[in-house]
């Protein structure tokens, strides 16, 4: 089974996005006009052609609840699609066992995602690299990890030591790092900064590193620029720790979904292969 790890689905008539809807507004990863349109599975599962099963990451709703919902009815809809979710919550919240209870009543839900960073100059603004000495999260990412979820972390480099010191009380939620961990200085100097910081994160076993959205910060992109993400990736963490991820439709704004898989198909290695494509994702989300 070959599986997408990380994409987004979006109906503007049923779910509000206050950032995707946002007019004249630049966002670190570009300029979001083209892709401001309805992105429904069955243009999802074209794009995605040769692909079996995918996971639908939260993407900024208004509601997180009705993101949910609509997913799982998404889901309900395409049984011969399997389907999960990582859904938004507050692991801050004073009522979070609430939340978890009503989202851990969808069949497809596997895990919760609360962006810690996204790039610097918007987490400047965003203040969610505060999260990181907030007691209350290190408390709430834990209690995910006893209901049996996973956590789907976004941040950048320069957050990775202290989302390492998070994770020593919570050393059982197995985490997906989006991404690759958001490398965001893609020059030499930059990417060795980056694979040697990544090993705070790539050390502990309960970590697994997402290939995905590596265009978001090199809009230029080419199958050599991220070669060496890809391979220090795989190095660290070894395959069976890797899973792909498209990032669709974001990263449609740098290239079509064909382009995507070739270079990351001649980039892998052949025995690295099944578990990247799929076999990964199956074992950490759960997907058959």
């Amino acid at each position: 089974m070959r599986i997408d790890a990380h994409h987004h689905l979006w109906d503007l008539g049923a779910v509000h996005y206050p950032w995707l809807i946002a007019k004249g507004v630049e966002r670190f990863f570009g300029d979001p006009a083209p892709i401001q349109r309805d992105y429904l599975l069955d243009q999802f599962r074209k794009d995605a052609a040769g692909f079996d099963a995918s996971v639908h990451i939260q993407v900024g709703a208004a509601d997180s609840i009705a993101e949910a919902g609509w997913v799982q009815m998404v889901a309900d809809n395409a049984p011969d699609w399997p389907l999960a979710q990582v859904v938004f919550c507050d692991l801050t919240a004073p009522d979070l066992d609430a939340q978890l209870d009503h989202f851990q009543t969808l069949s497809t839900l596997r895990g919760v995602r609360q962006i810690v960073g996204r790039a610097p100059g918007e987490d400047a603004v965003t203040g969610t690299n505060d999260l990181l000495d907030n007691p209350a999260f290190a408390k709430g990412l834990a209690l995910a990890g006893k209901r049996g979820l996973s956590f789907d972390l976004q941040l950048i480099p320069e957050l990775y030591d202290g989302m390492a010191r998070v994770l020593d009380h919570a050393p059982d939620v197995p985490v997906a790092l989006c991404h690759a961990g958001s490398p965001h200085d893609r020059s030499a100097v930059g990417i060795a900064a980056w694979a040697k910081s990544l090993r705070r994160l790539s050390e502990r076993p309960q970590v697994t590193c997402k290939l995905s959205g590596l265009g978001m910060f090199d809009h230029n992109w080419t199958a050599d620029s991220i070669r060496p993400i890809i391979e220090t990736c795989l190095d660290q963490f070894g395959p069976n720790r890797c899973m792909f991820g498209s990032n669709f439709p974001v990263d449609s704004l740098y290239s079509d979904y064909e382009t995507l898989i070739d270079a990351y198909e001649a980039i892998v290695p052949t025995d690295a292969k099944q578990a990247v494509f799929g076999g990964t994702a199956a074992g950490f989300y759960s997907l058959k």
